[in-house]
């Protein structure tokens, strides 16, 4: 694949058409090496993926599940906080308006310090959340959302849906850490604080 062509493919199928031969040859299995990859910048493409977690392509939805599967793939966050699509021959930006992935489904099992959560992704992940996929919290907006963020891989996170989300606040206990009583959720011997449970009144779900 010459360097160029990921910016000058005219729809979804060809850009993913692209990103499969890029993968062929590499091998193909598994998810493609991309924190390995070290390309030239090649600039940004008309690709977003909004908050609900759906993906565009020249302005138009990509309704393909394979499609953004394959995208996916081959998604990484650089230090620079940005998102790029990434080949072995070319990088290109691409728009990210919260999250790269939504956590839409979850497990939990176990109970206590032995509870486990884990959590699938829209574009088909499954993810324990523990010391190497870490929850984070945040509150934002007029209205003080709660919103979790899962660490996937890489920097990319999934944004946990709001349906899941009330769920995962069903979990919660408080906990005392560095003598403060936090709300907070376990899985996979991890302690995830939420919020200091003072505060957990004055959160609006």
């Amino acid at each position: 694949m010459a360097t160029g062509e990921i910016r000058e493919s005219g729809d979804a199928a060809g850009l993913a058409a692209l990103i499969s031969r890029a993968g062929a040859e590499t091998g193909g299995r598994g998810l493609p090496p991309v924190e390995r990859w070290n390309p030239p910048f090649c600039g940004d493409i008309d690709m977003e993926i909004r908050a609900d977690g759906t993906w565009f392509y020249l302005g138009t939805p990509i309704g393909r599940a394979p499609l953004v599967r394959l995208f996916s793939t081959v998604l990484r966050k650089d230090e620079d906080g940005k998102v790029y699509l990434v080949t072995p021959v070319e990088k290109v930006g691409i728009r990210v308006v919260d999250a790269p992935f939504l956590a839409v489904e979850m497990n939990a099992s176990g109970e206590g310090e032995g509870q486990k959560l884990t959590f699938r992704t829209n574009v088909g992940d499954v993810v324990e959340a523990g010391r190497e996929h870490p929850l984070r919290f945040v509150i934002e907006g007029e209205n003080s959302e709660l919103k979790p963020y899962l660490l996937v891989r890489g920097r990319l996170e999934a944004l946990v849906s709001r349906a899941m989300m009330y769920e995962l606040v069903g979990l919660g206990e408080t906990i005392e850490i560095d003598s403060v009583k936090m709300f907070a959720v376990r899985s996979g011997g991890t302690v995830f604080p939420v919020m200091p449970a003072a505060e957990l009144d004055a959160l609006s779900l």
